[in-house]
């Protein structure tokens, strides 16, 4: 398994907390595919408002098992992407997709099991014409997002950290979860965390 499919498996929250509780994403964004997962490194579009060109330019330059990660200097709810671009970022081997702006054609989308997390869902299209940024620095939701950087996303949401993190990050990750492991069992087991965690006698003295 690569570095970045263990990091999709492990999750949001798990990377989260391992990396020091940074690089959440905070914004209420959908997921359209229910149970998918997905991590990888972040391709950058800086579109202009309302306008969706860099969107089309972004799947053309995109790696096979990149992120996208389309912003734009004003984030509305026009559509950035649809079926038809859904289509070609799937046959360019494009791992998923992060919209601050919207999507549409969302059971289309949800159909081809392409990963994608959006702000908004709305039928508005954008207009094309207009050059934006590709692979340059951008701010989704309060983070700060680099070309190459980890991109992380799943049920929780999404999140981004500095892509030299990552070999730093995934062995602290991966023994968050043993450690997570040790604790169900022990929980299932009838222990409770108001006395592992020493809360009863922060609380009860």
């Amino acid at each position: 398994m690569s570095d970045y499919a263990t990091l999709a498996r492990l999750g949001v929250a798990t990377v989260h907390e391992a990396a020091g509780r940074v690089g959440i994403i905070d914004l209420p964004l959908t997921q359209i595919v229910p149970g998918s997962r997905v991590a990888g490194p972040a391709r950058t579009a800086l579109c202009a408002p309302r306008d969706n060109t860099m969107a089309h330019a972004a799947i053309a330059h995109a790696e096979p098992g990149d992120i996208l990660v389309l912003t734009s200097s004003d984030p509305e709810p026009y559509a950035l992407i649809g079926d038809l671009m859904a289509t070609q970022a799937l046959s360019q081997g494009i791992a998923g997709i992060l919209v601050d702006g919207a999507v549409r054609d969302r059971d289309e989308i949800a159909a081809m099991a392409l990963p994608v997390w959006t702000r908004f869902v709305r039928a508005q299209g954008a207009t094309k014409g207009v050059a934006g940024g590709l692979d340059v620095r951008v701010v989704v939701g309060g983070t700060e997002i680099r070309p190459g950087d980890l991109v992380v996303m799943d049920c929780d949401g999404a999140m981004a950290l500095p892509g030299e993190r990552l070999d730093e990050v995934l062995p602290l990750a991966l023994a968050r979860e043993q450690h997570e492991n040790t604790m169900r069992e022990r929980y299932a087991a009838g222990e409770l965390s108001y006395d592992t965690q020493g809360l009863r006698k922060l609380v009860e003295g």
